[in-house]
């Protein structure tokens, strides 16, 4: 077929290829430059409003958490104008902010409430984009919203220097740049090519016995999950069974600088924050024994926390997802003066929890600590709380959690899992040629590789408490036990390499960001293919 992708050598898991296959394979081919136009643009949109006064329509946190708006009205008439929905009416905003598409075969005979739910998630927002930063260490080549604006003036050398991974000085030309390039608007835009190919192949069998619902999320750098909890929280109980998920596809990046690229990832560490205020007396800098000093004393708190955790005291290891951590993350100073001992210091540890630890163990570390007791016992106030996120969405929907966000594993024998390894040796595996002795480095691999993340995404949104009946969950559905809490099955497939995310000169490659497609194209059908209908 002329502009199909060419078929490489299957290797040792040779899977015989099917109509569906191939043709998911050559779409995700041919969207390519629709996807990548997509992206470009959503990484652009904040340059807009980012230097404008606020009184002439500007925001100067365009882009970043609670501030997404402009960009999802933009993915939404996106979704609408490329045909990645049937109806106008299959693509809205919930009360939360989050943009919600459906993807179905209204002509598939088998009733809503047997069909398998399907997920997509991926979030919409970014970090801060740091622009001057980029062109002054990038020499004015890349800018974190225009991504590459001057192709002469590339270094690749001032590039390595900022990331985890490149491709060889001859590939550049595939990377899409930008601030949220890898973080995760690729994600995000390869669901909304996805779909697109989901219901021009439901003809051919792709969106059989299922359902996809698919989501761009807000506010998940500063909250994590915020979307998915909203959910959970107030979508999900008393939902019928067509809306509940058997499995969500996470599309955060599942690259990795050494191990490759476009892993299949199922499942992390949770986090929470853990704040610690030290309330002392203040005075004069030159009377310091008239003051109780917060700093001083917070201060060794901070010293001592960090030689347990590196010493390894009260952290659990996991063998999958690895060892808690712990470090310290922020602070602030509440003092006259700098020559005046302070009144008050308050800061927070990043706490990283491994399957097994809960955040009462957590705070009961921080409690324990030596300098905390000397703190107190020399009269000075030690609080140690979880705080609270309570910033409003860009839709200014209020949000009051604690900020414990659990991680999770999806068993590697689930069939969500098999069903992704089966998907991408379908579209994946038979369209990457390795080079002679194998691939390097963070490039793409024929062979699927399953693995976690580093660090935090979507799916801490979506656990609920063992003990909890606010979700009725048909037994078919297979949700999965992780420690303290069930959850869907999920695992993650996303372009970019983690080690890039955040950085100056942040990237995805395109060539990730078909394959990816196509795994989300290809995914639901073998999932439905596995597993049968729910009450099967």
């Amino acid at each position: 077929r002329a502009g199909s992708p060419m078929l490489a050598e299957m290797g040792p898991e040779m899977t015989e290829l099917t109509t569906l296959d191939r043709r998911v394979a050559e779409l995700a081919e041919r969207y390519r430059p629709l996807a990548v136009a997509i992206l470009k643009e959503a990484i652009r949109i904040p340059a807009d409003q980012v230097d404008l006064p606020v009184d002439s329509g500007g925001d100067p946190r365009s882009g970043l958490s609670n501030h997404e708006g402009s960009r999802l009205r933009f993915l939404l008439d996106t979704i609408v104008d490329v045909g990645a929905v049937l109806h106008a009416d299959d693509v809205g905003f919930d009360d939360y902010g989050n943009l919600v598409w459906t993807v179905t075969n209204a002509f598939d005979e088998m009733p809503p409430d047997h069909k398998r739910v399907i997920y997509f998630d991926g979030h919409s927002d970014t970090v801060q984009a740091l622009r001057d930063q980029w062109r002054d260490k990038l020499k004015g080549a890349v800018d974190p919203y225009d991504g590459l604006v001057d192709g002469a003036a590339v270094d690749p050398s001032s590039l390595r220097a900022e990331l985890g991974y490149l491709p060889p000085d001859d590939e550049l030309h595939h990377l899409v740049f930008g601030r949220g390039s890898a973080d995760q608007l690729a994600g995000v835009v390869a669901q909304i090519v996805a779909t697109k190919i989901l219901l021009e192949l439901r003809d051919e069998g792709a969106l059989r016995g299922c359902i996809v619902r698919a989501y761009a999320t807000a506010a998940e750098e500063d909250n994590d999950g915020g979307g998915p909890r909203h959910l959970v929280d107030h979508v999900l109980p008393g939902a019928a069974p067509e809306l509940i998920p058997d499995v969500v596809v996470l599309t955060e990046g599942t690259g990795d600088a050494v191990k490759g690229a476009l892993g299949i990832y199922r499942g992390q560490r949770g986090r929470m924050q853990i704040e610690v205020t030290v309330t002392g007396r203040s005075c004069h800098g030159s009377m310091p024994a008239l003051g109780l000093n917060p700093l001083e004393h917070g201060g060794a708190i901070l010293a001592e926390a960090a030689v347990r955790h590196a010493n390894g005291e009260g952290m659990l290891d996991h063998p999958f997802i690895g060892r808690g951590t712990r470090t310290a993350s922020w602070a602030t100073l509440d003092t006259p003066s700098d020559c005046a001992v302070p009144e008050c210091f308050t800061f927070r540890f990043d706490r990283r929890l491994t399957v097994g630890e809960t955040p009462q163990q957590a705070l009961a570390e921080i409690e324990s600590l030596d300098a905390v007791a000397a703190a107190r016992l020399a009269g000075l106030t030690v609080e140690i709380v979880v705080p609270r996120y309570s910033q409003r969405t860009w839709r200014g929907y209020a949000v009051d959690n604690a900020q414990i966000y659990p991680g999770w594993i999806t068993p590697e024998d689930h069939a969500a899992v098999r069903a992704a390894v089966d998907s991408y040796r379908r579209v994946v595996t038979p369209f990457v040629v390795e080079p002679p002795g194998g691939a390097a480095a963070g490039a793409l691999r024929s062979t699927p590789r399953v693995d976690k993340w580093i660090f935090s995404t979507d799916g801490v949104g979506f656990p609920i408490p063992l003990d909890s009946t606010s979700i009725s969950v048909p037994a078919g559905k297979q949700w999965v036990v992780s420690g303290a809490v069930r959850h869907p099955a999920m695992f993650g497939i996303g372009a970019g390499i983690e080690q890039n995310t955040h950085r100056i000169g942040e990237c995805v490659d395109q060539r990730e960001l078909q394959h990816a497609i196509a795994v989300l194209a290809r995914f639901p059908r073998a999932f439905a293919d596995l597993t049968g209908t729910v009450d099967g």
